[in-house]
């Protein structure tokens, strides 16, 4: 049986923690459709226990992580039971992890980081500051050109050695073996 937790926050959103058995429904169809059963069954058993109308599974949400747990271990060997967490929001329920692993947790707040730094807007510098920026970079650039176009130079420089050895030695072993023709 599955066990039930229940919190209400709103009068509009309940939320509901399941430990949903799994085993019993993919052991009915192929090994090699059991991963796809149970996250159907997965949607099937939410929208029975969450009351929704017309038990319409369409209606149920899984979560990324929810969804990269049950199918871990491929299409063959899905988990025999799952903690979940439902929290229904009107019509629609949203299925989550009850507990989140923690590399999970790490990815999670790795994305919002990244998203934050996407959104952050980049502000204008002072006229002044970039003006003094670019005299500095300019003669630093004028060093940096100086020093690339003498390495530039000297590898110039050790690649025509090298090609001139593999000429004379191409030279020197440049015989051509034919093919005979077999004779039948």
């Amino acid at each position: 049986m599955a066990e039930k937790k229940e919190t209400k926050t709103d009068t509009k959103t309940t939320e509901r923690e399941y430990i949903i058995p799994l085993r019993n429904e993919w052991r009915k169809v192929a090994n090699y459709r059991r991963t796809g059963r149970a996250v159907k069954f997965i949607k099937k058993f939410i929208a029975r226990h969450m009351k929704i109308p017309e038990r319409d599974a369409s209606k149920v949400k899984l979560d990324q992580w929810l969804n990269q747990e049950i199918w871990f271990r491929g299409r063959k060997k899905p988990p025999a039971k799952i903690k979940v967490k439902a929290v229904k929001e009107g019509d629609i329920v949203r299925v989550t992890l009850a507990e989140l692993p923690d590399f999970v947790k790490y990815e999670i707040a790795k994305s919002a980081k990244r998203h934050k730094i996407a959104e952050k807007p980049k502000e204008p510098k002072p006229a002044e500051a970039t003006e003094e920026k670019k005299e500095e970079k300019t003669e630093e650039e004028k060093k940096e050109e100086k020093e690339k176009a003498q390495s530039a130079a000297e590898t110039k420089a050790t690649q025509a050695k090298v090609q001139s050895k593999q000429q004379k030695q191409s030279k020197v072993k440049e015989t051509v073996i034919h093919r005979k023709a077999l004779k039948k």
